[in-house]
């Protein structure tokens, strides 16, 4: 049996919006309106649904989605609780395509309404119908006009007020819906109370109802007459611009009320019940035609096992059902499970739009679609984030070494933030993410939940060396072991070649002194005598040419000059004024444009170089800022530049080219090095 309500089909909703404006509360809030639950949870107390895992509690915020369903006047909803902080926000990446609806919640002071961008930003990009809900209501002070404001700076889309708050003095007690022109005070635990519109508010009431109806009137002709010709629409028509304004993108709607407080939520709630789209359009946002499961969560925890949260869409899905992956492949489910409330109850099926937990399916993974029809189909879902921060990571006992891997492999499948990669330069394992808090996290769960210690340092950095002047330099290796002797004599000319040439061979051999058969010796040689220059680095942008030698006729041999090779290279290099080169990558900054000065000092105080900076296109009040920086320093710029942002800056590092080191910061590391070896 299914989970769809009295509508026909599960309402998916998405609570997303900055750290700390109260999600998490708002979907505690959500289920003790519907009575899902019997007593309303508070996160600072560690009594909420959501939020439940050691380390959020630990931590005292999302560091994953959470998952709820309940029933509310005959409909079923599923709530996705995404995580606020950017290092946590992979997970709201993959989340958001499944949902019907998404709601913003923010606090309202207007000076944070900023912080909101980032996310009202990812949801315009994916298409996803949205809602602000303006949480705390009760701690604001002042009208709602500021906060519009603020608000419309950060959206793509107009902003449109549903209600206006009610005052006591400077507390505010109710609201006026706008749409249906009436007056409520707020009661906690319970429904708020209608009540005769205030005299005083009268005035205010009329102008924000109109202001409203303009904005939809940018859509509606019909509309627009009836204002012009001061007629005043019914509400049947005002409701049904609403519900069409905001399924089709055209507008976002502003919600009050208070998590904590339980205010405002049942209108919320009713709001959802009437507005939030039919899940086809989400099915078209992914680009699936037929029956499948889009995956949106993988957790591998308790008895159970590996559980898939995922949505179904384009049909009915059986328990047992044979799922075809995105590469062909197949894998049966092994239980379907309803979520209600905040825990699972076993299910023989789910309709179309339901929110399920697939038990015990290989392969699968977030972001995956999971047809039912025999047809492999990939799901459109946002690129993966670049990573902010590395660490170096091995396990503490190297016995543990492939523990560690396969529990690394079931956290891949878990966070699509994470990236576990081999630095071929430092022969290191690099474990990438979002921040320092989402690495550290990632190491707890490694300790928690799979019992391993791993040793974590900051990633070495991949130095080099090259030469400043050339050298012709002889190489001969002659040893006499008792039988067969080993020779191999070779004159090489070293000398520098153009940054980024990397290592050059040629050879101008005449008349046999060397045979052709033991040149690519002689390079190999050559190529082994710069893994470790005189600094202790490899060397790089160096050109050698073989142009004179000898051989014996008995003790000659491949490894004779692939030694003699080495030895002229290792010898040489000495007297090619070595110098040490550090990697530059190639940064693109992306932050609120009043940061950008503090940013910029920032990059030069890092022995940094700005490139450019421009506003971004789009996103009114950012700027894109194109930098040089050494990589040593790009490890850690994640937290400086979260510092000056307010959590909000991001960036893109690739590699760009070597430049040399010098100084006292060369001499450090090259003392660094030798002491190393």
């Amino acid at each position: 049996m299914g989970q769809s309500g009295a509508s026909g089909t599960t309402r998916t909703i998405a609570l997303v919006g900055p750290p700390g404006s109260g999600k998490t509360s708002l979907l505690e809030a959500m289920m003790f309106s519907s009575g899902s639950i019997s007593r309303q949870g508070e996160v600072a107390a560690g009594s909420s649904v959501g939020d439940s895992s050691p380390e959020a509690r630990q931590r005292g915020q999302s560091v994953e989605t959470n998952l709820a369903g309940f029933d509310y006047l005959g409909d079923h909803f599923a709530v996705i609780d995404c995580p606020g902080s950017t290092e946590f926000s992979g997970a709201e990446d993959i989340a958001l395509p499944a949902v019907d609806l998404a709601i913003v919640v923010v606090d309202p002071q207007p000076d944070k309404a900023v912080l909101a961008q980032p996310v009202l930003r990812a949801i315009e990009s994916l298409g996803v119908p949205h809602a602000v809900f303006v949480n705390k209501i009760d701690q604001a002070r002042g009208p709602l006009d500021e906060l519009i404001k603020a608000l419309e700076a950060v959206s793509s889309l107009p902003v449109v007020a549903r209600q206006l708050p009610l005052f006591e003095g400077e507390k505010v007690t109710g609201f006026v819906d706008l749409a249906l022109e009436r007056a409520f005070v707020y009661r906690a635990g319970q429904a708020s109370a209608r009540i005769d519109m205030p005299q005083e508010i009268g005035p205010a009431e009329a102008d924000a109802r109109f202001h409203m109806l303009e904005q939809l009137a940018e859509y509606d002709d019909t509309l627009l007459e009836q204002l012009v010709s001061d007629i005043q629409p019914d509400q049947d028509t005002v409701f049904a611009d609403l519900v069409t304004e905001m399924q089709e993108r055209k507008i976002t709607p502003v919600f009050l009320g208070s998590a904590t407080g339980d205010f405002g939520i049942r209108r919320l709630l009713k709001a959802l019940r009437h507005e939030a789209p039919k899940p086809d359009a989400a099915a078209a946002r992914l680009g699936l035609d037929g029956p499948a499961a889009y995956v949106f969560k993988v957790s591998h925890a308790g008895q159970m096992g590996k559980l898939a949260f995922a949505r179904a869409f384009g049909g009915e899905l059986a328990d047992g059902a044979d799922f075809t992956l995105p590469d062909g492949s197949h894998s049966r489910a092994g239980g379907l499970f309803a979520v209600a409330g905040g825990a699972t109850k076993k299910v023989s099926s789910c309709a179309a739009g339901d929110v399920i937990a697939i038990a015990k399916i290989e392969n699968a993974a977030p972001g995956m679609a999971l047809s039912t029809d025999g047809k492999a189909r990939e799901a459109k879902v946002p690129p993966r984030r670049a990573a902010q921060y590395a660490l170096a990571i091995e396990a503490k006992d190297r016995k543990d070494d492939v523990r560690l891997s396969a529990a690394l492999t079931k956290l891949l499948e878990e966070d699509t933030a994470l990236a576990v990669r081999r630095d071929a330069d430092t022969q290191q394992t690099l474990l990438e993410g979002q921040g320092e808090g989402h690495l550290t996290l990632t190491i707890d769960r490694l300790r928690r939940r799979f019992g391993l210690e791993v040793n974590a340092s900051r990633p070495a950095t991949a130095y080099r060396e090259s030469i400043r002047k050339g050298v012709t330099q002889r190489g001969r290796h002659k040893k006499q072991t008792g039988g067969h002797g080993q020779f191999g004599d070779v004159l090489v000319e070293i000398r520098p070649a153009a940054r980024g040439t990397g290592f050059a061979f040629a050879q101008k051999i005449t008349g046999g002194v060397v045979p052709k058969q033991w040149i690519p010796a002689v390079e190999q040689g050559l190529r082994d005598g710069t893994i470790k220059g005189p600094l202790g680095f490899p060397v790089i942008d160096l050109e050698a040419v073989l142009i004179d030698g000898s051989y014996h006729s008995v003790d000659s041999s491949e490894m004779a000059f692939r030694a003699a090779g080495r030895l002229a290279m290792v010898e040489g290099l000495r007297a090619c004024d070595p110098y040490l080169l550090e990697p530059i990558q190639r940064l693109t900054i992306t932050a609120p444009t009043a940061s950008t000065p503090k940013i910029t000092a920032a990059v030069s105080s890092l022995r940094g170089q700005i490139l450019a900076f421009a506003p971004k296109d789009g996103w009114p009040g950012w700027d894109e800022i194109e930098a040089y920086m050494p990589e040593v320093h790009t490890r850690d710029f994640i937290t400086e530049l979260r510092g000056i942002t307010h959590g909000l800056g991001v960036f893109e590092a690739v590699f760009d080219h070597m430049a040399e080191l010098t100084g006292r910061l060369a001499d450090d590391v090259i003392k660094r090095q030798s002491h190393a070896a």
